[in-house]
């Protein structure tokens, strides 16, 4: 595959927004028989199983070097996350998640910096404002924002924010010369175990007693394989091949897939929606340039 063309990137990165943009939905629909730690812990679960080949293929390839960033990798980029969404979901709406989750750009550019002492220029600094502007423009524009939502569970989502922000960072430093396929499927070898112990840990039978339970666990295991495992292959590959802020603009295109689907869903879209879109793109632009 092309991944060093810049046309195909910004095609990756439109289709992981996709993906991420509709898990929202996924979760929600998970939660209807499930609770939030089940949730969390079968989304992760199915992506383990679904990813467990590769990571017998791989494991090979493990070296003593790259346990403790796959690790990082495995249960701050993806498990944590996973259980902090979930639990916010409970208390929160999505408009109000996505436009938290927006932050995660910008924690990445400040622990680069920060952290990891990586050069940034002007144009990237300017491209996140952009983005961060454009995002929640469109979230606003499309949804009701209640300042009464804005409750402590937010702060769950901060914090997942914070999470991916480290996982990108750590794995463009120490585990670029790992495929996408390796780093992934090798760092869920990891958190596989333990997100299925939470599970099997927690009360099955009342999950069971909903009578499209079935469904259900069908979104979420939707949400494992490509929500997360196929997604997740995408997203370290990208990291590979690109910077890490550029990669986490993802968040900021999410939005634009929500305003479309209104759209085929018969909403009206605004000037404002086409405006914000336009913005977003330029920033995502920047970021992409100065990299």
């Amino acid at each position: 595959m092309p991944w060093t063309k810049k046309w195909f990137q910004f095609a990756v990165l439109a289709l992981l927004a996709f993906v991420w943009g509709s898990s929202f939905i996924l979760m929600k629909i998970g939660l209807k028989s499930f609770d939030n730690i089940q949730v969390a812990s079968l989304r992760m679960g199915f992506a383990f199983l679904f990813l467990l080949p590769l990571a017998l293929r791989h494991l090979k390839t493990l070296q003593r070097k790259d346990i403790l960033p796959l690790i990082i990798a495995g249960f701050v980029g993806n498990l944590i996350p996973a259980f902090l969404f979930t639990k916010a979901q409970t208390q929160i709406d999505s408009s109000l998640a996505g436009m938290l989750n927006s932050l995660t750009p910008v924690f990445t550019l400040v622990i680069s910096v920060v952290f990891f002492r990586m050069r940034s220029r002007l144009s990237q600094f300017i491209g996140i404002g952009l983005g961060l502007i454009g995002a929640l423009g469109l979230i606003v524009s499309g949804q009701e924002i209640s300042l009464s939502n804005l409750n402590n569970y937010a702060f769950f989502v901060v914090i997942a924010t914070i999470c991916y922000a480290v996982n990108i960072n750590v794995v463009k430093a120490y585990l670029t010369h790992l495929s996408g396929v390796q780093i992934t499927a090798l760092s869920f070898m990891f958190l596989g175990p333990v997100a299925l112990s939470f599970f099997f840990g927690s009360d099955i039978k009342a999950a069971t007693q909903n009578p499209d339970w079935l469904i259900h666990l069908g979104a979420i295991a939707l949400l494992g394989i490509l929500g997360t495992a196929t997604a997740m292959l995408m997203m370290n590959t990208l990291i590979k091949f690109t910077s890490t802020v550029f990669a986490s603009s993802v968040t900021y295109v999410i939005p634009i897939f929500a305003i479309m689907w209104g759209m085929l869903d018969g909403e009206v879209v605004s000037v404002y929606h086409l405006l914000f879109m336009t913005i977003v793109m330029l920033g995502v632009y920047l970021t992409k340039k100065s990299s």
